[in-house]
């Protein structure tokens, strides 16, 4: 026997290690290296949060004229302090989700929820941030007592597997045109609705070199191939920015320019805790209360439900009904995050849909989300590091990934009206109107209309009559607010 099967052979009768058997590695098909390198990706992936979620929340004034973490100067806002706390609850919340559920599904500052929080809730007249923030920990604890009940988890179960299947396809398309929007290969600037960017710039080189050599390295089935074409991309940028200084202003600049500002920074924690609990009942009505939790609490539950499938989907680790494991740990630990992203002062935290980057790698475990953790937990020392990865980078992976789950499109039965038209509806709607949850809506929506239709009713389960009614009143919040003056 050769050097080589004998080696082989030992490693085979080997036991697994501790680490290995409390994430089920092995069982699952990946390894602990693989694991790592999933959840490098998925952080590479994630990190644009960093820089977005400090531009939206704090460069927005307040009902009362302040800016997120003090002052009134909207040219000067504390952007690095709204980073350090975002890495720092988007670390912590991604370690539970890898520890407690063990799937490999990363938590952050969900983008939309914070828009929401920024323009149409801290906003109000006489509503300061910290009032804000208190509602999103109350639509955090709501959506918490939903999962201990068991409700949140019901419902889940109660959607049909195709129309699950759906959202993951849905989840491809949307992440595909977050890929191709963040690169800025597609753009709302033009005389359409979408339209080609300006090819001809630079930063787009960069992105069309990382997507060939993610491609040539994805169809080659190298390992890695995500990690290292992110890493090339990323190299290439950096070398134009520092020697053709294209800037991030203007156009034909990269959207978040990689130069190179050292290598550490003194996080600031000072946001953590500044949150009133019941602060906005003092300045809004009970009213407005009601519909803005609710607005963002039907937000938050669906986007992560479609979140897991589509994760579940792509690593292959959905059972027939199409349910991850643990599927209740995993509503926990994101309803958690809600509560965590409010007292953190950084908006909600949520599933992030670029799990599926690291999926992509060949992430199967919560090993690959307590890696993507640390890495955020490192950011809050390393920011200068983390903002040399600009998003025409990162994007290449999200274009890919986004292929991988369009595959499952098979497995939807399109000569059914009864799942083909609300599949329709779910995958087209999502992208377009770049909101998970307004895709889900619509898609269940149109499952019991198109049941009713047919004069099938009792094939539609009490649940999902349930949902698609509080989905019409999720598409009518704004006309009920017209109408009631709010």
């Amino acid at each position: 026997m050769s050097q080589a099967s004998s080696a082989t052979a030992t490693s085979r009768a080997s036991p697994p290690g501790a680490i290995d058997r409390f994430f089920k590695i092995t069982e699952r098909g990946s390894t602990i290296g693989t694991e790592i390198r999933g959840g490098l990706v998925t952080f590479l992936a994630m990190s644009y949060i960093l820089v977005l979620n400090p531009l939206i929340l704090g460069t927005t004034l307040d009902g009362t004229g302040q800016v997120l973490g003090g002052g009134t100067d909207v040219t000067q806002p504390n952007l690095s302090m709204i980073a350090s706390a975002t890495a720092l609850i988007a670390g912590v919340m991604s370690i539970l989700m890898g520890a407690v559920a063990n799937y490999p599904l990363a938590l952050a500052a969900g983008l939309g929820l914070n828009a929401v929080v920024a323009f149409s809730v801290a906003g109000i007249p006489n509503v300061t941030w910290a009032d804000a923030m208190g509602l999103i920990v109350i639509e955090g604890i709501v959506i918490l007592v939903l999962v201990l009940t068991g409700f949140r988890e019901a419902v889940f179960r109660a959607v049909p597997a195709e129309l699950k299947t759906a959202i993951g396809v849905g989840i491809g398309l949307f992440i595909t045109l977050i890929g191709l929007g963040n690169a800025g290969v597609v753009t709302n600037e033009g005389s359409t609705i979408l339209s080609l960017g300006n090819l001809g710039t630079l930063p787009i080189l960069v992105f069309v070199v990382g997507l060939v050599i993610t491609i040539v390295l994805h169809v080659r089935k190298v390992r890695g191939a995500l990690l290292i074409s992110i890493l090339v991309a990323t190299v290439l940028a950096v070398i134009l920015e520092n020697t053709l200084h294209i800037g991030d202003e203007g156009p034909g600049g990269f959207n978040t320019a990689p130069t190179f500002q050292g290598v550490f920074a003194v996080p600031d924690f000072s946001l953590i805790g500044e949150f009133n609990l019941l602060g906005s009942f003092q300045n809004i009505g009970v009213v407005t209360i009601i519909l803005l939790v609710f607005s963002l609490m039907l937000a938050d539950f669906f986007d992560t439900m479609g979140t897991m499938v589509a994760v579940g989907g792509e690593a292959k680790l959905l059972d027939k009904e199409g349910n991850p494991p643990k599927s209740r740990s995993i509503l926990l630990v994101d309803s958690l995050g809600a509560i965590a992203g409010g007292m953190g002062s950084v908006s909600s935290n949520t599933a992030f849909v670029e799990s599926t980057a690291g999926v992509g790698e060949g992430a199967r475990t919560g090993l690959a989300s307590i890696t993507t953790g640390v890495c955020f937990l490192l950011s809050t020392f390393l920011a200068p590091l983390v903002a040399l990865v600009p998003y025409e980078a990162a994007a290449p992976a999200l274009v890919l990934v986004g292929f991988l789950m369009m595959t499952q499109i098979s497995g939807i039965d399109w000569k059914n009206a009864d799942i083909g038209i609300p599949a329709f509806l779910t995958i087209a709607v999502m992208p377009f109107t770049y909101s998970i949850a307004d895709g889900i809506g619509m898609g269940f929506i149109a499952y019991v209309v198109v049941k009713l239709a047919r004069g099938r009713i009792r094939g539609i389960h009490w649940l999902m009559w349930l949902v698609a009614a509080l989905f019409v009143v999720y598409f009518l919040v704004g006309p009920i607010q017209e109408w009631l003056g709010l």
